[in-house]
């Protein structure tokens, strides 16, 4: 039998709470429930508003991987449904909107990674973040990307902006910062001039195109997510990896003294602790009073 639980006045049916989702682990479906529970306080300052996209594994990792914008298949009536123009004048689509803890605990039951754009429901393609996610071409890992992103923070800092970090819960690195809103035109060419600066300042290190035969033992900084149509792994989500890897907000300490990949590993079970001691680090992110704008 199916348990039904109750989350602020919903009625939910949680499913197969015993079954392993993360063999190398042997973390359950009820585990990742739980996570995702613990957590909902600071996953939901940052996905609440936006349009969710949903990388669906149900059967783990190693299953199959559905990604999808449009509401899922027995979507409750009580879940919020925004209209998101797409790109290309297509008519507007319904997405989720993850506004509450019972929306979150129906999502997480599907066994979801978390996607969002830039920018808002209610003011599409006008962007309140930056995003540069830097991705390491093997040899190159973690400990290359820290590099790169002090080199970013200072270069962003310049023109007044802060940023915040976080790992990506693959290989990589986000670099965030909070914008004054600003149409995502503007924040993708704003981005890419820093990809471009980045190369031509470490140009060992970093490359700003996508050409896989450019990127062995380099860092790519990938500046395409700034784009409207675009969409970044949430803070806090969990990765469909074969570790219940979490994409978790880093201290710069962190980065500065990161001397290797390991390091910059987080699970499931790590995030209530660091929670404790660092509170959200991308608390930023949602203070209006430090939202750069761009020149």
């Amino acid at each position: 039998m199916t348990p039904i639980t109750e989350v602020e006045g919903r009625r939910l049916a949680l499913s197969n709470l015993e079954k392993v989702l993360y063999p190398a682990t042997g973390t359950t479906k009820g585990e990742v429930l739980h996570y995702y529970a613990r957590t909902a306080g600071p996953l939901l300052a940052h996905v609440a508003h936006r349009p969710i996209s949903f990388l669906r594994y149900p059967d783990g990792p190693g299953g199959q991987h559905f990604f999808t914008k449009n509401p899922p298949p027995g979507t409750p009536g009580w879940v919020r449904i925004a209209d998101v123009p797409r790109s290309g004048g297509e008519r507007a689509a319904p997405q989720v909107v993850v506004d509450d803890l019972a929306t979150l605990m129906w999502a997480a039951n599907l066994v979801v990674e978390f996607h969002t754009p830039q920018w808002r429901a209610a003011t599409p393609a006008l962007a309140d973040r930056l995003v540069l996610d830097l991705d390491p071409g093997p040899p190159a890992t973690a400990v290359e990307c820290c590099g790169v992103a002090l080199w970013l923070r200072e270069r962003l800092d310049a023109d007044g902006i802060h940023a915040c970090v976080k790992t990506s819960g693959s290989k990589g690195l986000h670099v965030l910062a909070p914008l004054e809103p600003t149409p995502s035109t503007d924040v993708s060419a704003y981005a890419k001039r820093l990809a471009v600066e980045a190369e031509a300042a470490l140009p060992a290190l970093v490359v700003h195109r996508m050409n896989r035969a450019l990127r062995p033992g380099k860092v790519f900084v990938d500046h395409s997510q700034n784009a409207a149509a675009k969409t970044t792994a949430a803070p806090y989500t969990l990765r469909a990896r074969p570790e219940p890897t979490v994409s978790t907000p880093v201290s710069w300490d962190e980065i500065a003294s990161c001397t290797a990949a390991g390091q910059l590993v987080f699970r499931l079970d790590d995030l209530t602790g660091r929670l404790e001691r660092y509170g959200d680090l991308l608390a930023p992110l949602n203070d209006p009073g430090l939202a750069g704008r761009l020149g």
